[in-house]
């Protein structure tokens, strides 16, 4: 076993919510090392926190609206593209989830690189593919249009992620 392959691999673990309003979907532009770019409200997952926990947190943050995700639409893996052609491996496990968008909270400022948030068409997100800071950003919203839901019971946080060491 080379010194490579002794390092245990770790999928970095992400929630994002799939936001529909009048056949508009909320998205965020966000500041990367790529540049200007657009996604879902989406973040990693909190220690502590489930993932349905994890999406609602993250969409307060980045879009100052209150989310409470009601359907797992899939979980879905993908490997960074710009890590990738730097040689690195950093692979993102995503779990999205569909939910009831809730109140606005005007007063609230967004995450550190959160430009604004958009409200785009299916046919401008499909046109805009190269400005996705993640590949997951269209599977996930084809993946809720064609009508995936799921039980947010599905997945299962047992009683000890509550606890911190």
């Amino acid at each position: 076993m080379t010194n490579a392959h002794s390092i245990r691999w770790k999928p970095n673990v992400t929630v994002a919510a799939v936001i529909e309003r009048d056949g508009r979907f909320l998205l965020v532009e966000e500041q990367s090392g790529d540049g200007l770019r657009l996604n879902t409200p989406a973040g990693h997952l909190d220690p502590g926190e489930s993932p349905a926990e994890g999406c609602a947190r993250e969409t307060l943050e980045e879009t100052a609206h209150h989310f409470t995700p009601t359907s797992l639409i899939g979980i879905y893996m993908a490997r960074s593209r710009p890590a990738a052609e730097r040689g690195e491996d950093v692979t993102y496990m995503r779990f999205a989830f569909a939910g009831e968008l809730g109140d606005f909270d005007a007063g609230r400022p967004l995450d550190e690189g959160i430009v604004r948030t958009v409200w785009m068409t299916l046919e401008e997100i499909r046109g805009s593919v190269e400005r996705h800071r993640s590949p997951l950003l269209l599977q996930c919203i084809e993946d809720y249009l064609a009508g995936e839901r799921h039980p947010l019971e599905l997945v299962h946080v047992d009683a000890s992620v509550r606890v911190t060491p």
